[in-house]
């Protein structure tokens, strides 16, 4: 008799073990999985969950010097702390919650409060080593996918307290991977910013700093700042500030060492006291919106109990900190604009300029806005979704597709998810917005609509679309138009970027198939072998997304869909970078053409 596959009774209910757990719902731990072509991938997130109670023993006061290398796929880590309890080394990195993360008397500002770090580690790596040296004594486990394979204690003679740590993720769950160098130096000089006295060697590169977030703001807008970085450092709080002459704001915030990319309520208390302190200091009322553009600034706190909104601890959610937070910034601000005469003035220019210029751009706005009524008809129709970031939980997955022309529009909208997935097209090659003002955008009617669409024509807090996917062929206007793209949100809505916001949408270049099987491949090398494995194949080669049927398309833009996040390793190169690239044709760009036509 054939088994009911309908019957729901006890011995349909399953219970995993925690490490099973971690390796079936990995996302739930450590985020997305990726190959390492993205800061934000797993496997780097692996490497921060070790080094971070390295970090937590530093501030604790325990081991100013971590090790850290990185060759191939291996990756070890070794620190001067205290040393894992040598009784309870395989507990620590196999048991979920167990840990001395929970008890204030050891840790009092620790970042990884919920006990799973080490133990995710351990469970996605196909090898993972630990060891604990203490006191002249070792304890050394090994493991495979979370399995314990050997355990030794002995004399360790010679060797520095502290902890070791090697591991290679595991290839069942992340495929294909590479680590990325620059990604990991990056992180190694936030975490040296955030630790002064720290000292880390990554590959036997030194990082360290001995000023702070000043130094961490001072890499990102060298040549740019309009003024001395202003700085401040209390018990539970550390601030730099100046100004550019970019559009816009940038932030870089921080809870216990976390970088919060999505910011929170720390963040949102940095800006409160940024403009109030300003205000106090000048005895005015400016607005918060004049203060703050052009405003480049960071924030590291200490909070005992954060509260994330996820797992991967990306925004701070804590209510609490608020008042303390504003007031401190708001101290540190009216502190050093008494003590620094020159940046006083500089900030205050500043602002009246900032003053100026927004009444200006009001003046340009009502006239878009009074001539978009008139021509709403003429305009290119975004095709909306349901729901939106703005939403909370139910617009998560919000996406908009920036298409070109009417051809990919068209095999998108009959394909798309309706509730998640707008789209908002192109009539052809967009302005070159380089080097052109704000109000300018008020002057360019598609610019404009897109700018509305996406909600961010005042800041990027009602942006109505968690991302926003740049979808153009694969061809040479296509890189034109999503080169045009990019000026335009690196030049005026840079923190769109910085936030993680803006990707490109890669689509299959070659359909290989046979009357049993069709194979889609994104490059040669994946149409390579495919002929090779489907006998008597037809291969198709696709110059547009247009050329792709409806049918075809939806799993291009459906669960699997291929995004390349778009960064910025650092402020300061961009502006340069966009003038040679896009700006007027400068003999050196000519002479860079010239150089490398084939």
């Amino acid at each position: 008799m054939a088994e009911n596959k309908n019957v729901y009774d006890e011995s349909k209910i399953k219970t995993l073990s925690s490490l099973e757990h971690i390796r079936l719902r990995s996302g739930m731990y450590i985020g997305r999985l990726g190959d390492g072509s993205n800061p934000d991938d797993g496997i780097y997130i692996l490497l921060k969950e070790i080094i971070d109670n390295s970090i937590d023993e530093f501030i604790m006061g325990f081991g100013k010097r971590i090790d850290i290398a990185v060759e191939g796929s291996t990756v070890a880590v070794r620190d001067r702390g205290r040393g894992i309890p040598l009784g309870k080394i395989v507990e620590c990195v196999s048991v979920i919650n167990t840990g001395a993360k929970y008890n204030d008397d050891v840790f009092q500002f620790s970042v990884g409060l919920n006990g799973v770090g080490t133990k995710a580690v351990n469970a996605l790596s196909s090898n993972f080593i630990v060891k604990s040296y203490r006191e002249g004594k070792y304890a050394m486990a090994r493991f495979e996918r979370g399995t314990l394979l050997e355990e030794k204690q002995g004399k360790a003679d010679g060797h520095d307290d502290g902890t070791y740590f090697e591991f290679i993720p595991d290839t069942d769950i992340f495929g294909d991977y590479q680590y990325n160098h620059e990604y990991i130096e990056q992180r190694m000089w936030n975490y040296a910013c955030l630790n002064k006295g720290l000292r880390l060697y990554f590959n036997k590169q030194k990082f360290e700093s001995k000023r702070g977030l000043y130094d961490l703001l001072q890499g990102e807008v060298d040549g740019d700042a309009l003024y001395d970085i202003g700085y401040f450092q209390g018990d539970k709080l550390e601030i730099a500030f100046t100004h550019t002459g970019n559009y816009g704001e940038s932030h870089f915030s921080f809870v216990n060492g976390q970088f919060t990319s999505d910011g929170g309520t720390h963040l949102s208390a940095f800006r409160e006291g940024i403009l109030k302190g300003v205000n106090e200091f000048y005895k005015k009322s400016y607005s918060g919106t004049d203060v703050r553009e052009g405003l480049c600034g960071a924030i590291a706190i200490k909070v005992k109990d954060p509260v994330f909104e996820s797992q991967t601890k990306n925004k701070l959610g804590n209510t609490d900190i608020r008042a303390w937070v504003v007031n401190e910034v708001k101290a540190g601000v009216v502190d050093f604009l008494h003590k620094n005469e020159e940046p006083s003035k500089i900030l205050e220019n500043k602002i009246i300029n900032n003053e100026k210029l927004r009444k200006e751009l009001n003046a340009v706005k009502k006239e878009a806005k009074a001539a978009a009524k008139k021509i709403s008809l003429n305009i290119p129709k975004l095709k909306d979704c349901k729901y939106h970031r703005t939403d909370g939980d139910k617009g998560l997955g919000s996406t908009i597709f920036i298409t070109e022309g009417q051809s990919a529009t068209g095999s998108m909208v009959s394909t798309r998810d309706v509730f998640l997935q707008a789209i908002y097209s192109l009539r052809g090659k967009p302005w070159n917005s380089q080097g052109k003002g704000r109000a300018s955008i008020y002057k360019n009617e598609e610019l404009y609509n897109l700018m509305m669409a996406l909600g961010i024509e005042n800041d990027i807090e009602n942006l109505r679309y968690n991302r926003i996917v740049i979808a153009t062929d694969a061809d040479n206007d296509g890189f034109h138009i999503r080169n045009l793209m990019l000026t335009f949100f690196l030049n005026y809505f840079e923190e769109l970027v910085q936030a993680g916001h803006i990707f490109i949408l890669e689509t299959p270049l070659f359909r290989v198939r046979n009357k049993k099987e069709t194979r889609y491949c994104y490059s040669e090398k994946e149409r390579d072998k495919a002929m090779s494995e489907i006998r008597g194949h037809e291969v198709t080669r696709f110059k547009g997304l247009g050329e792709i049927s409806p049918k075809e398309f939806g799993p291009f833009i459906g669960e699997d869909m291929r995004l390349v996040s778009v960064d910025i390793k650092t402020m300061r190169t961009v502006p340069e970078t966009l003038e040679f690239y896009m700006g007027k044709n400068t003999p050196q760009r000519r002479d860079y053409i010239m150089e490398n036509l084939i």
